[in-house]
């Protein structure tokens, strides 16, 4: 019954991934509001390398904010961004509010990359970003915990991605990251 349960799950979500055809993610049809109660522009991650990554304060890798951090200061310049997802999907490991993540962020790590409002990642209620990455990668994809790691290339197609094991500052990702960099948009 629970693997019929998730696999209807994975169907809805994958029925409201904003894709193309070609499964290119459009960043056009994906809501974004920003975790400042704004919302972030699509022309912010159109066309560049993005690196989404679930995230929650009181994890055992909440340590990871300030190797992100350095990700994005090392790459921001040759059109790389960060987008942090805040979930409190796994352990309620991120119980506050909008504010009190801005604050924890900005505060404990110097985090400056974009940050969404707290969303959901998983299941039929997944965030559209969420839904479109199960529908490209599969079960094997989905995040299982938080600081899962979803590499977007510039052509919106899915790079890459890491498990929450894998250090934002791995050799694995930073050579993702640089190929996807150097591939074209189209």
């Amino acid at each position: 019954m629970r693997r019929l349960a998730y696999a209807f799950a994975l169907l809805i979500a994958f029925a409201a991934a904003p894709a193309s055809a070609e499964g290119r993610l459009d960043w056009t049809k994906v809501p974004l509001p920003a975790i400042d109660g704004t919302t972030h522009a699509p022309e912010k991650f159109q066309g560049k390398v993005v690196l989404l990554v679930n995230t929650a304060s009181f994890c055992g890798y909440t340590g990871q904010y300030e190797d992100l951090q350095k990700l994005w200061t090392r790459y921001r310049a040759k059109g790389f961004v960060i987008l942090g997802v805040p979930a409190n999907d796994f352990g309620a490991q991120e119980p506050g509010s909008n504010a009190a993540i801005k604050s924890f962020c900005e505060l404990n790590y110097g985090v400056d990359f974009p940050l969404l409002e707290k969303q959901t990642v998983v299941g039929a209620n997944a965030h559209p970003l969420y839904a479109w990455a199960a529908a490209a990668t599969g079960p094997a994809g989905v995040p299982r915990w938080n600081f899962h790691k979803i590499l977007i290339g510039r052509d919106g197609r899915l790079a890459a991605w890491f498990p929450t094991r894998t250090p934002p500052l791995d050799a694995s990702v930073a050579a993702a990251v640089e190929k996807a960099l150097t591939a074209p948009a189209n």
